[in-house]
């Protein structure tokens, strides 16, 4: 079997709260293969979207390791990290996190272009072909419904071609139709580009679609 893609071992998260410290996770042993998707469920509160934070070194673990791609996530800097995901992730939110003052073009090719891609617009541009908004790429988010913005997130996080695709309730803003249609896309990127999915969701239908379902409660996997 080829080395995991994601490897979370004893891992740990503890916050500082108000009344002191509050352990988000406790012990969290998981293991990604390559091309495999991963639905992460559970009670709110639970650690879900904590667990998915600590995959894309957006959050650091307080014990144990999270590796990603071989790499210890836990002992790079924030530069290494920031250009680790440039390289190697792309993350999709419930918010949609899009730039308003430019368009779905320029939101796209954005990160593409921060990471010296020649070709910047033109992937921009395919990749919203790709998600059916060939029509609205010079439309600004303002201008556009939460699906459509939703989609842009979504091109924007493809574009790169990531190894490993994060997604945190990429159908909890939206509607059943709409939901449906960015569930599509979703597994069809990752069928397009070979990436790594792990999602978090409240959507049974979601978790159907992907090849295993772990949950989440009190900070523990069940």
């Amino acid at each position: 079997m080829s080395e995991p893609v994601l490897c979370l071992q004893d891992t740990r998260l503890q916050l500082e709260g108000n009344a002191g410290p509050v352990k988000i996770l406790n012990g969290i042993d998981l293991e990604v293969a390559r091309g495999e998707s991963l639905g992460l469920t559970g009670p709110s509160g639970s650690g879900k979207s904590s667990l998915l934070m600590l995959m894309g070194g957006l959050e650091r673990a307080t014990g144990g390791t999270v590796s990603a791609l071989g790499r210890d996530l836990g002992k790079m800097n924030e530069d290494q990290l920031a250009r680790f995901r440039r390289d190697h992730m792309g993350v999709v939110f419930q918010s949609f996190h899009l730039i308003p003052t430019m368009t779905a073009l320029e939101n796209v090719a954005t990160p593409l272009e921060l990471a010296g891609a020649k070709d910047a617009f033109d992937r921009a541009s395919e990749e919203l072909e790709a998600v059916g908004l060939g029509d609205r790429m010079d439309h600004y988010p303002a201008q556009m419904s939460g699906g459509e913005q939703q989609r842009v997130a979504l091109a924007r996080a493809a574009a790169p071609r990531p190894d490993i695709l994060l997604a945190d309730e990429p159908t909890g803003n939206l509607d059943g139709a709409t939901g449906q249609a960015i569930m599509e896309l979703l597994f069809g990127l990752r069928d397009r580009h070979g990436a790594t999915l792990v999602l978090v969701t409240h959507a049974p239908e979601l978790a159907e679609r992907c090849d295993r379902v772990v949950s989440l409660s009190d900070g523990v996997l069940v």
